[in-house]
This record gives C-alpha cells, structure tokens and sequence, in this order.
C-alpha cells in the first residue's frame, strides 16, 4: 500500500454509446516511485492498471525482473497526459514498444490500440493485435465495446462475444474485463473460457453505477455458457 499526499481523481463525460468520453484531471496522485518485492513475491498474478501516469517504465521493468508469475497490463494510464487545463490527451510514448513485451496480458481498449498501432481498430483490431504482439507480449487483447474482443496469441485470433445488456455506466469495465479474465485463465489456462468469463463479468459490472456492484458465480458462469455457445461469432462493425 502506498500512501499519496493527494487522491487522484477525474471528470468523466460520456459522449457517445461506445464509452468514449472526454476526462478532466481534478487531482493528480502522486507516482508510485518503487514496489517491493516483498509485497508480491507470492502472488499468482501482478496486475498493472495505471490512470496517469504513476507508474514509471522502471517500476515495472522492476517488477518484471522481481517476478516471474503472470503479468497482467491495461495501458490506459501509461498513454495518457494532461495539458495546461487538466483535459486528458493520449499519446504513444517513447519506449513503450519494449515495457509492453515484459507483460504476459496486454490489454488495449480500441482507442489506445490505435494510438500505440495507428490502425483503426473498428475496421482491423485483428492487425493492431499482431502488431503489439510481435513486441513482444505473450497475449494480446482488444477490447471494442459493444463489439466484442479479440485475443491474440501468436498462433490464432479469437474473437470474444460480447454479452449483451443495457450500459448504464462504463466506468472500470476495463478493469473488470482484466480481474475477470485472470481469475479464469489462472484456473484453466484456456484463451477462450477466460475471454467470455471476462465479457460476462463486464456485462454485470456496466449494468449499475460505481465501483461497488452486486454479482455472483452461478451469474457469471452462465453469461460466460452463453457467450461459449456462441460459436459463430465474428467481430464486425
């Protein structure tokens, strides 16, 4: 646990039906400088998110040399900066290639897999996937809103379903998507089962209004049965 002199938070407007949204910064928290080893060292798995920034490219080159269990990384925050007025712009920083070949999981949204690839990712998330796969990182994942997702391995392109229900708020369905699918492919190593666990518990979490929201097992399990069974999915536009 790292104490900060100051909470991090943002301003969210959403301005369409896929997520997007603008983010104006209210505070910022103060960078994690080092982690230790100690504090993981019997861990299944290390899940980097961070929101802005906080978490430096050393940091994670630390932990990567300190660990060698699942690594788990949603990029969001080390593509985001913040202008003169605290508005939230995104942009591919240099090096960022190398840090991301040190993570087992990488997880894009569609818009950061463009800013890290410059594919648009409603026409190609297949291309931005092998792109950032062949940096390096052992899985890739595009995730593209009410689309679905796409894993990528090396090997093959699956493409995940989504579960469809009524967005009430999108906030941390990243997140959710990247606990939900490490949680699963810790238990059963399968690309597939742990890409719709992930879409299923998504689906519960944009259903209600904050961090807090209610879900259990029997729930999730059969969303994911759902999405299993779809076994035609292709992702289109």
């Amino acid at each position: 646990m790292h104490q900060s002199a100051e909470t991090g938070g943002f301003s969210l407007i959403y301005y369409d039906n896929f997520g997007n949204r603008t983010l104006d910064l209210l505070a910022r928290a103060d960078d994690i400088e080092s982690v230790d080893a100690r504090d993981y060292s019997d861990a299944k798995a290390v899940l980097i998110g961070p929101i802005l920034g906080e978490i430096s490219f050393k940091t994670i080159k630390s932990i990567r040399d300190n660990f060698d269990g699942f690594i788990f990384c949603d990029p969001q925050g080390l593509l985001r900066n913040a202008d003169e007025n605290g508005r939230i712009f995104h942009e591919k920083i240099e090096g960022i290639e190398e840090v991301l070949s040190a993570f087992d999981v990488v997880k894009p949204n569609e818009l950061e897999a463009e800013i890290l690839t410059g594919i648009d990712c409603r026409r190609d998330p297949h291309k931005a996937a092998q792109i950032i796969k062949d940096w390096g990182p052992k899985i890739v994942i595009v995730t593209l809103a009410e689309l679905g997702s796409v894993i990528y391995d090396g090997k093959k392109y699956i493409n995940i379903p989504p579960y469809e229900t009524r967005l009430v708020d999108a906030t941390g369905a990243g997140d959710t998507y990247m606990a939900g699918f490490t949680c699963e492919y810790l238990r059963t190593g399968d690309l597939k089962k742990s890409g719709c666990f992930a879409s299923a518990v998504s689906s519960l979490m944009i259903e209600q209004v904050g961090p807090d929201f209610s879900m259990n097992e029997k729930n999730v399990r059969r969303r994911q049965k759902i999405l299993l069974d779809k076994t035609d999915f292709k992702i289109t536009e």
